[in-house]
């Protein structure tokens, strides 16, 4: 179920995006019940991670929210991480990744002294 796709994020700005899950029929896949989590690595087997604050706002549509402040982005090096998402089922507990890729982290130019 999970769908590959890279995003780009600027270094030191706050970053929000919105994903629709979509089932197997092409249609918005209802996530009623659900939670959402998600985290970006520079890799797979990096300690150090950084989570997206993640909210389900129409869950009938499929959306969830993606968020990032500046306060996270401005404390991670330009350069290429990994990701996924992950949706859990609350009743059972059940896991499934519905989104996962890599991230372009572009490098700050203006900072504060």
């Amino acid at each position: 179920m999970a769908v590959y796709a890279n995003l780009t994020i600027d270094q030191g700005t706050d970053y929000f995006s919105t994903v629709t899950v979509e089932g197997s029929n092409g249609l918005p896949y209802d996530l009623t019940g659900f939670t959402a989590r998600g985290q970006i690595r520079r890799s797979y087997t990096s300690a150090t991670s950084y989570s997206f604050i993640l909210t389900i706002n129409n869950p009938t549509l499929g959306e969830i929210n993606l968020e990032l402040p500046n306060s996270v982005t401005s404390t991670m090096r330009a350069g290429r991480y990994v990701y996924d998402i992950e949706i859990v089922e609350s009743e059972t507990g059940d896991i499934t990744r519905v989104v996962e890729g890599q991230v372009e982290i572009t490098a700050r130019v203006t900072r504060t002294v």
